[in-house]
């Protein structure tokens, strides 16, 4: 009995050593999951926290490899399968087709005099040209640097400026959005210019400009050329680089948000993007069950890069992109007609989904699970997402894309109340502390800084040691900015972020408090709370709320609700009432833009 159980743990790639005592043997012979379940518990502290520290403990090894290295593997596994699926216009891509595809055109980039190590920007929405690129860019060993759809030529300009960018690889159009023509507002000579050798004083790092698309523009190659002019020598040199590129090389630099001054360029590791991936897809069993994922959210931010496109070669699933930017009805469609198993989005998306006349129409009966993110969801809206979308073992998860970007993400079989109330337990591999204002780690149940530590953290900002300073320290903890409150169990709550608290008379009030209490009001559909200045008491709280439809309700009204619920301090000074919030590309609501906004309304 002894060797078979000794076996079994071999296979498992688990030795115990001569003397290993009866619980840690009882331990690794319990289940996965039930392992999982006890490790929840443990803590250098003993079976229950008592301070706000935790680490990911796990049998799972890392995974030591790169993005083309997973993508040939894949292509040889599974030849067949798709690995993509673009839902309009219609394009699917199989594991060999891509590979092909992503062979020649790293080869191509390569011809156009690009070589490892160098920057290429990607600018447009979701398309299959936007992941040819990315794969293409990994197996040269190329840094593919995301550009947001949305930006304009000032914001091009410093983003390409900023990493010193060698060619960019960009849409033609998106919408209303013409690229050429805010191409031309970047360097004005562009038509004149002889393609693959721009001479702009505005970006002299610049030489080439690649746009997708079927026309040709002056100054400019098109991407289905590029595809055919690498060589013989350039392929070779593809194939000799696989074994060159490491796996903690730059695989993307990502820009954030910037809500406070410029955009940062986060750097992410091929090992980062590959493991959050990876261990993200074993918290919804992917490794159980053929995988096809829905993924409405935009592939230049962290959360569809990591977890759709690299978990593609990850865990062998099938992506599925319905048209950007975000329809609620295009993307059900996409779930009914793929036959999707999994779908991802933040709050706002899984709003409008179930809160669409006709969602209940639709098939999701291959729906199980997926991951809702970016920012917590009000449990009415989770428990119709469970019930309307079949989404049972839907996650919730937090993270940034300075941890590439998941953290803490809640387990399958997790209740309701458990995944609307926190993002979860910490990720394998990986170790978190909430710190107070001296950086001291606060007891479970006080309010804290949430620190990450891991594999998953970023390299740092490029070409900025001043703000990685700000931000990860010496011994490479990565300071969020996000206040949140670990509970004894190690679930995570989120409270809100350190520049939105609204102090209030010397009252510290957490805006998602309030939120969660109004969202409760039988009238309201989705509520913004932000911090507004007060010539007496410093700040005051304001409200944004959108009602549901065809219901009336007045500021009175919603203050009267609040007062008999929560403390006075807390109750909104101002309410409005809007038919939208400011939102970022990937849905979540903009806080700094609803206090300018407000302070506009109000004259303050």
């Amino acid at each position: 009995m002894r060797r078979a159980f000794s076996g079994a743990l071999a296979m498992r790639g688990i030795v115990l050593r001569p003397g290993t005592s009866a619980w840690t043997r009882q331990l690794y012979s319990t289940p996965v999951k039930q392992i999982n379940c006890q490790r929840r518990f443990l803590s250098s502290n003993g079976w229950k926290l008592k301070w706000s520290y935790v680490c990911g403990v796990s049998d799972t090894p890392l995974l030591g490899t790169t993005l083309g290295s997973l993508l040939k593997q894949r292509a040889e596994q599974i030849p067949d399968r798709e690995a993509m699926v673009f839902t309009g216009p219609r394009v699917r891509k199989t594991f060999s087709t891509l590979y092909e595809e992503a062979n020649r055109l790293a080869a191509g980039l390569l011809a156009l005099g690009l070589k490892p190590k160098d920057k290429v920007a990607i600018w447009g929405p979701n398309s299959a040209e936007w992941l040819l690129t990315m794969y293409a860019a990994a197996m040269a060993g190329i840094v593919l640097v995301t550009v947001n759809p949305y930006v304009k030529a000032r914001e091009l300009k410093f983003q390409l400026e900023k990493v010193r960018c060698k060619a960019l690889i960009a849409s033609d159009k998106f919408g209303d959005l013409d690229y050429h023509e805010t191409l031309l507002q970047v360097i004005p000579d562009l038509s004149a210019e002889t393609p693959g050798k721009l001479t702009s004083d505005r970006l002299p790092d610049l030489k080439t400009i690649v746009l997708m698309g079927s026309e040709k523009k002056n100054g400019t190659f098109r991407f289905d050329d590029v595809m055919d002019f690498g060589g013989s020598n350039e392929k070779c040199t593809i194939q000799s680089l696989q074994d060159k590129i490491q796996f903690d090389d730059v695989l993307n630099i990502i820009y954030t948000s910037g809500t406070t001054g410029s955009p940062k360029a986060a750097t992410v590791s091929h090992h980062a993007a590959i493991n959050n991936s990876y261990l993200a897809g074993l918290r919804m069993d992917y490794h159980k069950h053929r995988t096809r994922l829905c993924t409405p959210v935009p592939l230049d931010h962290i959360f569809a890069l990591s977890l759709a496109a690299v978990m593609m070669v990850t865990h062998g699933a099938t992506s599925v992109f319905p048209p950007a930017p975000f329809n609620a009805e295009a993307t059900l469609r996409a779930v009914q007609d793929e036959k999707c198993t999994s779908l991802y989005g933040v709050p706002s998306m899984f709003i409008d989904m179930v809160n669409h006349r006709d969602c209940k129409k639709f098939d999701l009966s291959t729906l199980y699970t997926g991951i809702v993110g970016g920012s917590t969801i009000p449990e009415e809206i989770l428990r119709r997402v469970v019930k309307d979308l079949n989404l049972k073992h839907i996650t919730t998860a937090y993270g940034a894309t300075e941890t590439a970007p998941i953290s803490f993400q809640s387990m399958i079989g997790d209740s309701v109340e458990q995944r609307a109330t926190t993002v979860g337990i910490v990720h394998d591999h990986c170790e978190a502390k909430l710190v107070d204002e001296s950086g001291s780690v606060v007891r479970v149940g006080e309010t804290g800084e949430i620190c990450v530590r891991g594999y998953c953290v970023t390299h740092g900002y490029w070409g900025d040691d001043d703000k990685t300073g700000e931000v990860i320290t010496k011994d490479r903890w990565y300071h969020s900015g996000d206040v949140g409150i670990l509970r004894a169990d190690g679930y995570l709550q989120i409270v809100g972020r350190m520049t939105d608290l609204i102090i209030r008379g010397g009252e510290n009030i957490y805006p998602k408090e309030v939120e969660e209490f109004i969202f409760l009001h039988p009238k309201v559909k989705a509520v913004q709370v932000v911090g507004v200045p007060h010539y007496r008491l410093g700040e005051q709280v304001c409200a944004f709320i959108i009602l549901k439809d065809s219901v009336s309700a007045s500021e009175a009204e919603i203050q009267d609700y609040c007062r008999k619920h929560i403390a006075k301090f807390k109750v909104p000074s101002i309410v409005k009432f809007v038919d939208s919030f400011p939102l970022n590309p990937v849905g979540k609501p903009v806080k700094y833009k609803m206090r300018e906004l407000a302070i506009e309304m109000l004259k303050l």
